[in-house]
């Protein structure tokens, strides 16, 4: 036993040429014992308990003393599995992953049938991924078909269910996203770290290890992360400015967020009433006496998960899961509408049903039980003719929509199943038909303006360029186009308005800010209005309506939909202002901020 076996990154650097032969002595024992790839400066500890069939390690990646590896691991460059982790079943790591001390990469599963015991049943492996420049704390537990996105860092003590997106910083049990590393961290006092972090641990590295591997990697994470129960989530960047704009106009920023933080308390303490006056003892329905759907129950899900965190108190998370997955058709891999016959297809309800179900499973920890077929089976030709035959000049929500579908198709069957499809079929035509004039995709008409074009040029980039984290093309001229259709007294006064035109023209202002800053003051003006408006909708006990004005009808009724839909456009609202952190609340399934997959 020696000093490396559990500091392996200052081998290299302090090794003597005894110590060098009998680590190349051990790795020659090692591949002849399963099949093993590594270069020359590598660690791997004798102490280690190394029982792979495969084993792949990068440059100046090390192995401590008493990991467990089994099955298939991959190590990209400059990883690290630190003392007593463990790695088994498929596990592949990109570069630069700290993994650390006593965390488990569990990429393997047991059944749990009930008609034999569990260590008879069968063995399954999804397999766990691990993105580049991720940092994992100690005793954190990975389970089976997780991937971590780069740039992550997931807290000590975290049990990581579902997959954790690019630059998300998580902790918890479940791992929970507490803010994006990208932004700063919330302002608080600096605690004292002096108990952590032991003046000269830093200086027995040599620089080059150091920039690398700092003992506190494996233990120590950023306050905001390490403490799990801190609700803090920071927003994307522009944080200064947009904050400043949310004052202008409408009383200072504090007290907008105040009236915010009002907001969330009181939904947050009414939620389970509002869930509960729309469960009719067998089903979700939208509001009282309407028909029960599939989009009532994946509302519900939605709403337990911003404001309750977690699923519905009603039924068991089970149950949800198992109707909602019993719902899927196995040949189309669509999920119908409660009561129709016959084959679904890509449109209507079944089409929005590829979202809303969906990202309700995630929610749930879940999935499709099959791919989305109906997507998958859309060759090159096929999906292009489709794309040509939509009505693009008088029904580009339409059009959208459907773009919106296959797009969340196709990530569904890549994230889920590992099938392909055609995306960049998808982009080249999206890409080589958008309007340098405008931004978008459609014209608009006398009678509407630019209602179907914005609307759905909503629906097409949340499921295309929002949600596999892809720029926008021309996103000024967008902007231009949004404000546009924001000034349409058809469409937006003070007795008109509903969560569908909201929605479309926020997500896109929200959206292009990510790329440009182009008449920003102008969308935070209009963002301070509807927002200030919307916060007012919401009606004790029963949540929103879709509608923005109240009375009678479905559409000024309070419900489910409304409800899920403007705690989203709030959300957005706030987080375009730079105030949505008052909130404390974040979307996650279908309206969530971050991609849900990030193409290479």
């Amino acid at each position: 036993m020696s000093e490396f076996d559990f500091c392996p990154w200052l081998f290299w650097a302090h090794a003597t040429e005894e110590d060098r032969q009998a680590q190349a002595d051990h790795v020659a024992g090692l591949r002849g014992l399963m099949e093993l790839e590594a270069p020359e400066k590598v660690f791997i500890s004798p102490l280690a308990a190394v029982y792979a069939d495969r084993l792949t390690l990068g440059e100046r990646s090390y192995i401590a003393a008493h990991v467990y590896v089994t099955d298939d691991v991959v190590m990209g460059d400059d990883c690290t599995l630190n003392p007593y982790s463990v790695a088994r079943g498929r596990v592949v790591l990109g570069n630069a992953v700290r993994v650390g001390a006593h965390t488990s990469l569990l990429g393997f599963n047991h059944g749990a049938a009930p008609d034999r015991p569990v260590f008879r049943q069968a063995i399954t492996s999804k397999g766990i991924r691990i993105g580049d420049d991720v940092w994992i704390g100690s005793n954190v537990v990975v389970l089976d078909g997780v991937t971590i996105g780069d740039h992550a860092v997931v807290g000590a003590g975290a049990v990581v269910t579902k997959d954790v997106p690019a630059w998300a910083m998580v902790a918890g049990n479940p791992a929970r996203l507490i803010r994006d590393r990208r932004t700063p961290r919330p302002t608080a006092p600096a605690p004292d770290t002096a108990d952590r972090h032991t003046p000269d641990a830093a200086d027995r590295h040599t620089p080059d290890a150091a920039d690398r591997h700092t003992p506190g990697a494996d233990a120590v994470l950023p306050d905001d992360v390490a403490s799990s129960g801190q609700a803090a989530v920071t927003r994307a960047a522009g944080h200064g400015a947009a904050k400043e704009a949310a004052g202008h106009g409408a009383g200072k920023g504090g007290d907008l967020e105040r009236l915010l933080a009002e907001f969330a308390d009181r939904a947050r303490d009414q939620a389970e009433a509002v869930l509960r006056r729309c469960w009719t003892g067998e089903r979700y329905v939208d509001r009282p006496d309407a028909e029960p759907t599939v989009r009532a129950w994946c509302d519900a899900v939605e709403i337990a998960d911003l404001l309750l965190g977690g699923p519905p108190p009603i039924p068991a998370r089970d149950e949800i899961v198992g109707f909602l997955q019993d719902r899927q058709d196995a040949a189309t891999g669509l999920v119908p509408e409660l009561g129709d016959t016959g084959t679904p297809a890509l449109d209507g309800a079944a089409a929005y049903h590829v979202l809303c179900v969906g990202y309700a499973l995630d929610l749930l920890g879940a999935r499709f039980r099959h791919p989305v077929h109906a997507v998958a089976g859309l060759g090159s030709q096929d999906l292009i003719a489709a794309l040509d035959a939509l009505d693009w000049k008088r029904k580009a929500w339409t059009a959208g929509s459907w773009v919106d579908t296959v797009g969340t198709g196709l990530y569904r069957n890549l994230a889920d199943f590992g099938l392909r499809g055609e995306i960049e079929t998808l982009y080249g035509w999206l890409l080589t038909r958008c309007s340098q004039a405008h931004g978008m995709w459609g014209e608009p008409d006398a009678d509407a303006g630019w209602l179907q074009v914005v609307n759905g040029f909503y629906r097409l980039t949340r499921g295309t360029f929002a949600q596999f984290g892809v720029p926008l093309p021309y996103p000024e001229r967008a902007v231009d186009t949004v404000l546009a259709q924001a000034r349409d007294p058809r469409h937006f006064g003070p007795d008109t308005g509903n969560a569908c035109n909201v929605l479309d023209v926020v997500h896109p202002l929200w959206l292009a800010g990510k790329q440009t800053r182009h008449r920003r003051e102008e969308g935070a003006a209009w963002a301070r209005e509807l927002l200030i408006r919307a916060v007012g909708g919401w009606q004790d006990g029963a949540g929103f309506s879709f509608a923005l004005t109240r009375g009678s009808g479905a559409t000024r009724t309070p419900g489910l939909q409304g409800t899920e839909m403007w705690l989203a456009i709030i959300w957005l609202l706030a987080d375009h202002l730079g105030v949505s952190d008052a909130l404390t609340y974040r979307p996650r399934g279908i309206h969530r901020p971050e991609p849900a997959i990030q193409l290479r």
